[in-house]
């Protein structure tokens, strides 16, 4: 089996990006009537390839196929001088899970924001995401906070 090969997304990995992005938005109820509009992941996926935008994509492929995606972005915070890393968007093809896409995916992005210069990496997760808890509590701390949401 040849290795997973974690790289920056290409505006020609659309096609194979889109079935990923469908999933992971599902997997958040995100689908069907609560799907996104699609001007929104119009927007996100330009926003990858402007150099103004501090919103990064890598994907994992292996043979010539996607297998998973991670979107993560930069920014400022009020307890560093250095920007902080927050990756907003981790998914895998379902049919490739357990196979170490998710955790190369993640050392991915640690590898990015290291090279930027960046000390620390957070996200999160719901808390009935048990399959990918397992996995974040081997590959990072968690910290104990709730997170609050509100539309304004």
């Amino acid at each position: 089996m040849p290795p997973i090969k974690i790289r920056s997304i290409e505006q020609t990995d659309l096609a194979a990006w889109q079935p990923l992005w469908d999933g992971y938005n599902a997997f958040y109820g995100r689908h069907g009537a609560t799907a996104l509009a699609s001007e929104i992941t119009e927007v996100t996926w330009q926003r990858f390839f402007n150099p103004l935008e501090p919103v990064f994509a890598l994907v994992a492929e292996q043979d010539g196929q996607l297998l998973g995606l991670t979107h993560y972005l930069y920014h400022r915070s009020t307890t560093r001088i250095e920007l902080t890393c927050y990756l907003q968007d981790l998914f895998t093809d379902p049919a490739a899970r357990g196979k170490g896409v998710g955790r190369a995916l993640i050392q991915g992005v640690y590898e990015q924001a290291k090279a930027a210069g960046i000390t620390r990496v957070y996200w999160q997760t719901h808390t009935t995401n048990a399959a990918g808890r397992l996995l974040y509590d081997k590959v990072a701390k968690h910290m104990g906070f709730i997170v609050y949401s509100q539309e304004v």
